[in-house]
């Protein structure tokens, strides 16, 4: 099930009607009052129906601001319903959504609706925030750039209105689309499963899932603004050892190194966790761990997380001893590396959405199809006298609570839990939980 996103949007066929360049439109659907929980509760904050809010929310998952609004990404569905098709249904090609606080409720809003033309289709990673408040994001294809039969994908940017608290009903946003892949043997194709991150001077870098100078290995590329925003491509995946595949991203560490992982390649073909050093010549591959696809598990898909020490840790979906996939550290100290599994899981599909650290350093996560229903799950892994001690926070039954919670989940300053299911709700389309402490 770990795949399911990607079959259901990498075979989507464009199919452009008259009128659907128009851009923003915003949806308003106000979520009933849910008074105030003094213990931990699991809660449904919206379902999505499958038509102008959106199907399928991301697997990149939620992300929130200092006010506690959330925002993320829907995979399909959508106002544009019709121009983005897949084995003769109408998918949608995908929105991005908001999330506000109001009066004990959530009011849901549609921030903007992909056409399926230049501005892409099927975004599905978490959005990333500059410091006035722009959202920035990818999706996995766009019209005009074919990648052997699919399309190569975008990185785009979402601009507020003027007044940004804006109470009225509606309160579009204006989407630029900051570049368009190319494929190979250019500078790759399919960004949408790499969130991207800002350094300090304002540029942006994500990952390719395909694409790049080796064909279908990926890369590490660099948005930098200007007039325009100009692309470069900062390193492309040899395959083999060197990896291929990239899913998770990239983060820098306080030096300016960037780390993330592959879920193809490396010495066992399972995937590896990298460092990238910039050079004179160029940025310089460093193999930190190679999984083996057996106790240390395999397709290490999500994001990496780094903490203040420089340790890194995350999660693979499958393999490890019990074969449902694994959360793993890499520690460092004194310049070396130590591979350890922190937890392993024993269903089909394990976490697959990356991990969230609180400020006490424990670990948050999703389960694709663990915990007691086989329909996921929400964990909690937490430090204790050298070990860490695993906690199910909540377990999915497939109904209207929802199914398949492949996203990376979240936090917010009052320690309220975010996230979605790919799947599941009343409508089976997914829905937006949380679990308040």
């Amino acid at each position: 099930m770990a795949s399911h996103r990607q079959s259901a949007v990498s075979l989507l066929d464009v199919n452009l009607t008259a009128g659907s360049a128009a851009l923003a439109l915003l949806v308003l659907i106000v979520i009933a009052a849910v008074p105030a929980a003094h213990a931990q509760t699991f809660q449904v904050l919206h379902t999505f129906t499958g038509g102008a809010d959106g199907s399928e929310p991301g697997g990149g998952g939620i992300t929130s601001d200092s006010q506690g609004n959330l925002y993320g990404t829907a995979v399909n569905g959508g106002i544009y319903n019709s121009n983005c098709i897949t084995s003769g249904e109408q998918f949608g090609c995908g929105t991005v959504y908001k999330l506000s606080p109001k009066s004990g409720g959530w009011i849901f809003s549609v921030l903007y609706s992909f056409t399926g033309s230049t501005d892409g289709y099927a975004p599905d990673e978490i959005p990333a925030f500059d410091a006035e408040g722009n959202i920035y994001g990818t999706t996995w294809g766009e019209d005009g750039y074919s990648c052997q039969g699919i399309y190569c994908g975008t990185v785009f940017k979402l601009r507020p209105p003027a007044n940004f608290h804006c109470t009225s009903f509606s309160c579009p946003w204006t989407e630029t689309t900051l570049h368009t892949f190319l494929g190979p043997p250019n500078d790759g194709a399919q960004p949408a499963d790499g969130h991207l991150t800002f350094d300090a001077a304002g540029n942006l870098y994500g990952t390719t899932s395909w694409g790049g100078s080796g064909g279908d290995t990926g890369n590490v590329y660099k948005l930098t603004p200007g007039a325009g925003w100009t692309e470069s491509v900062l390193f492309n995946f040899p395959g083999g050892y060197g990896g291929n595949g990239p899913l998770s991203g990239v983060v820098f560490d306080n030096a300016g190194n960037l780390y993330g992982s592959t879920r193809g390649g490396g010495t066992y073909g399972a995937g590896e966790i990298f460092k990238l050093t910039p050079t004179e010549s160029g940025w310089s591959e460093t193999v930190l761990h190679s999984f083996q696809n057996s106790t240390d598990g395999s397709s290490p898909n999500g994001a990496v997380v780094m903490d203040t020490a420089g340790n890194l840790y995350g999660v693979t979906a499958f393999g490890g001893p019990n074969n449902g996939g694994t959360v793993w550290e890499l520690s460092l100290s004194n310049g070396n590396w130590t591979f350890s599994v922190l937890y392993a899981f024993s269903g089909e599909d394990g976490p697959d959405g990356g991990l969230f650290m609180d400020t006490a350093g424990s670990l948050y996560g999703a389960t694709i199809s663990e915990g007691a229903y086989h329909y996921g799950n929400v964990f909690k892994l937490t430090s204790s006298n050298g070990g860490w001690v695993y906690t199910s926070l909540y377990d999915f039954t497939g109904g209207s609570d929802g199914s398949w919670p492949n996203s990376r989940v979240t936090m917010d300053a009052n320690g309220n839990l975010f996230g979605s299911t790919i799947l599941g709700g009343e409508n089976q389309n997914g829905v937006i939980w949380e679990i308040t402490p």
